[in-house]
């Protein structure tokens, strides 16, 4: 089985939950921006969690798509239809015949996760499918998809195939060209309209040396998503951050989330095509929890940063891991 590109999108490309192991010699980790949405894709299909899927930013593609295959789309809503038809989104839906799926207009968020049922048929490189755009590995030949792709579908596996004989054994007497559930897994981390997003950050290794003024700033203040905001990191424009003093660092690792601040005290949030070590001072780090939410701000809206400590982060990552793993057996139930 495979799917075709007709229209590739802004930015579309494959993307796993990341390459790990490797960044003691420079290769970054790359991965889904948006983890959470991408591993919610692949439990509605009956996937494992890292397997690989499209990340698709905010102008989406079209994709021809056979007759039988089991797919998702998570995350931001792109406006996504089949043959015409709306396409609901957190759900399992499995084609009753071939159609070109097509993306429109960004509603809400800026990024969504497409997921077939047993994933892309792509050799993983260092242990990951991810695409790593500057380094031309992983992936589908390295690169974003372009129109005329042809991407092969390896054969569903047997929760997969579980789930398609649950989808095709109800009986509809409905025209549309897909059959899916009457329930859905929600998008509560999406941002909602508004002048701003609410981030929850720790105090970085260099909190301490930035003057008072910043230190305030950076808890009463807005930022501003920069047209500077792609996979490497969100450049963010507002009140400068200062230090008491020039500093001199040695570049030292760096993290999903890490908050740097350059000589123009404008903060850049380093993302999943984060370089592996930096050399600006680290004013915050963003809770691993609220990754997936900065991950769907798009350029122009506005963060602001509140602050929590290790435990609370640490309690709420984990509260996260038991919903997920909480929705993993419901769907699994649903799907029986």
């Amino acid at each position: 089985m495979t799917i075709k590109v007709i229209r590739p999108g802004l930015l579309t490309s494959i993307q796993d939950l990341g390459r790990y192991g490797y960044q003691k010699y420079g290769v970054i980790v790359s991965g889904g921006m948006d983890a959470y949405s991408l591993r919610l894709a692949n439990l509605l299909v009956g996937n494992a969690e890292n397997e690989a899927v499209l990340e698709i930013s905010l102008s989406g593609p079209a994709l021809q798509v056979e007759k039988g295959t089991l797919f998702s789309i998570t995350g931001g809503d792109l406006s996504p239809t089949i043959n015409g038809e709306p396409v609901p989104m957190g759900k399992p839906v499995y084609l009753r015949e071939s159609g070109v799926l097509q993306f429109g207009a960004c509603k809400s968020g800026c990024r969504c996760y497409f997921s077939v049922a047993g994933g892309f048929a792509v050799a993983a490189v260092m242990g990951s499918k991810s695409t790593y755009l500057r380094a031309g590995i992983g992936g589908y030949q390295g690169r974003a998809l372009q129109a005329g792709d042809e991407l092969t579908v390896d054969a569903p596996g047997k929760k997969s195939t579980q789930f398609i004989d649950n989808l095709t054994q109800k009986k509809s007497t409905s025209s549309s060209v897909f059959h899916t559930t009457d329930w859905y897994v929600g998008r509560e981390h999406i941002p909602a309209a508004g002048d701003s997003v609410r981030i929850r950050i720790m105090l970085g290794s260099q909190y301490e040396q930035f003057n008072e003024t910043s230190k305030a700033r950076l808890f009463q203040d807005a930022f501003q998503v920069t047209a500077q905001a792609d996979r490497m990191g969100y450049r963010l424009a507002g009140s400068a951050l200062q230090l008491t003093e020039p500093l001199e660092m040695i570049s030292e690792a760096v993290a999903l989330g890490t908050i740097q601040v350059p000589p123009d005290g404008n903060p850049i949030i380093l993302l999943a095509d984060r370089q592996t070590a930096g050399g600006y001072p680290k004013i915050g780090q963003v809770a691993a929890v609220d990754v997936a939410k900065v991950a769907q701000i798009k350029p122009g809206r506005k963060i602001c940063f509140s602050k929590v400590s290790i435990k609370e982060a640490e309690e709420l990552y984990l509260a996260r891991e038991e919903h997920i793993c909480k929705l993993s057996k419901a769907i699994q139930l649903k799907m029986q």
